[in-house]
């Protein structure tokens, strides 16, 4: 029963890619692009009591980190296989505070954690501002049809 409803699941997601647009790779350039212009000078730690609101990979070394729905984390990591396929990740702490090379982000069971290089926090008015901005679409009428 489980197999079924996750081979509909891919099913689903795969039809929703296939009618975007926009290519994956010009897609994920972009949201990269967002959250470096909105990311601010790189911090040696955040706080971080255990919960995530929810988290973005953006590529193989990087990933944003939402504590709270206004706050977020723009990570860089290495030693990373397989982040921008995981489903769920996992970020270690110690009392409280997530640290540049200490930490690392669990992107899967069998896989070997992410050593975080770079905490950046996250101007997120200033991302949602830009992600409007990107879906705004200009309106051009079109020319009468010519009669023959």
């Amino acid at each position: 029963m489980n197999a079924k409803y996750l081979i509909y699941g891919c099913l689903v997601a795969a039809a929703l890619a296939a009618c975007s647009s926009v290519p994956y790779a010009q897609r994920l350039s972009e949201r990269q692009a967002d959250y470096a212009a909105a990311a601010g000078a790189p911090v040696r730690s955040f706080r971080f009591f255990g919960s995530m609101w929810s988290w973005e990979p953006l590529g193989r070394d990087q990933l944003a980190v939402y504590t709270r729905p206004s706050t977020a984390w723009l990570l860089d990591v290495s030693g990373c296989s397989g982040l921008e396929y995981a489903n769920v990740i996992g970020l270690t702490s110690t009392l409280h505070q997530v640290s540049v090379t200490f930490d690392k982000v669990l992107a899967g069971r069998n896989d070997f954690p992410c050593t975080i290089t770079q905490i950046r926090p996250v101007d997120v008015v200033h991302l949602k501002a830009a992600q409007k901005q990107r879906r705004q679409v200009n309106e051009v009428p079109r020319e009468p049809a010519a009669t023959h």
